[in-house]
């Protein structure tokens, strides 16, 4: 796959609970949140998630992938909308951290906001779940669709799809009217429009690269009643990317993510009720490739 054996791949982490020396408040498929008082310490692992399964093994390098690009990303957008970004650095953690090296490209300290239990969906292209609710009801989200779009095609306009977030279970498609009731009118509509003018940033940005920003997903929070931006933003488990090169209508567009995990999977004798087996060896290493690449891409830079 990408050439590299076995013994010289990176370790994968599964978990960083035995490397912090602070409370665990959350641990989620991927993302674990530490409380250090003042702040979180938010440690990016190497789990994969599919069809609502967390699988083994983890996959070398893509929390890496993801919390590198979630800080590039911070970065570049702060002008934007603010953050809760406080730093990356892992030597300001002191003693708090046992194996510094092991979780080096891993952390994020950040403020602590109030989250606002709303995702923020702003889909590009009619594709994926968007494009299923389209084909049964003519709309997504309560909002109108031309009638004859094709899949993958892209809207003249980016729209605005939030869901009601849930702890258990999946979140919520909701029309923005609900999310008004939720939430508050003016909120909803401060939410909304950060939500689309960060897409079209990054879709513009993505497009000087060859890539396409088809949907994306964001997470807000509120410091001292100011929104804030916060979790991940604009990565392959955030976003769906995809290669101009593989750009097609009425097809299933080979996303620039976990994608050889899913094709495996649904290739497989699987039977969807249970925990799978194993990943293989040769689909781990397509997909720590496959993160690798989608950060070359979008930084410019080798992953390190």
């Amino acid at each position: 796959m990408n050439g590299m054996s076995a013994s010289a791949r990176p370790q994968a982490l599964s978990t960083a609970v035995d490397y912090v020396k602070a409370p665990l408040v959350y641990k989620g498929k991927v993302r674990e949140l530490y409380d250090l008082g003042e702040h979180f310490l938010i440690v990016v692992t190497d789990r994969i998630s599919a069809f609502d399964y967390v699988l083994d093994p983890a996959v070398p390098d893509k929390g890496n992938v993801l919390n590198r690009l979630s800080a590039f990303w911070f970065e570049v957008t702060k002008e934007l909308q603010e953050n809760h970004v406080v730093h990356t650095d892992v030597a300001l953690l002191g003693d708090i951290v046992t194996e510094p090296e092991l979780l080096k490209n891993r952390i994020m300290v950040t403020r602590k906001a109030e989250r606002i239990d709303i995702e923020c969906v702003v889909r590009g292209y009619i594709t994926g779940g968007g494009w299923r609710q389209y084909t049964s009801t003519g709309e997504i989200n309560g909002i109108k669709l031309p009638e004859g779009m094709r899949k993958n095609e892209h809207f003249a306009e980016p729209i605005f799809t939030p869901a009601a977030k849930n702890d258990v279970g999946h979140d919520e498609d909701v029309p923005f009217e609900r999310m008004a009731e939720l939430v508050g009118e003016a909120l909803a509509e401060e939410l909304r429009d950060r939500s689309l003018t960060l897409y079209r940033f990054a879709h513009d940005y993505c497009q000087e690269r060859g890539i396409i920003l088809a949907d994306c997903k964001f997470e807000f929070g509120l410091i001292d009643g100011k929104v804030i931006l916060i979790d991940e933003i604009f990565t392959p488990d955030s976003s769906r990317f995809w290669s101009e090169g593989s750009y097609a209508y009425d097809v299933e567009i080979d996303s620039m993510d976990k994608e050889p995990v899913r094709t495996y999977l649904l290739g497989s004798d699987w039977d969807r009720d249970s925990m799978p087996d194993p990943l293989p060896e040769v689909v781990v290493a397509a997909t720590t490739a496959r993160y690798r690449e989608i950060y070359r891409r979008l930084t410019g830079q080798e992953l390190s």
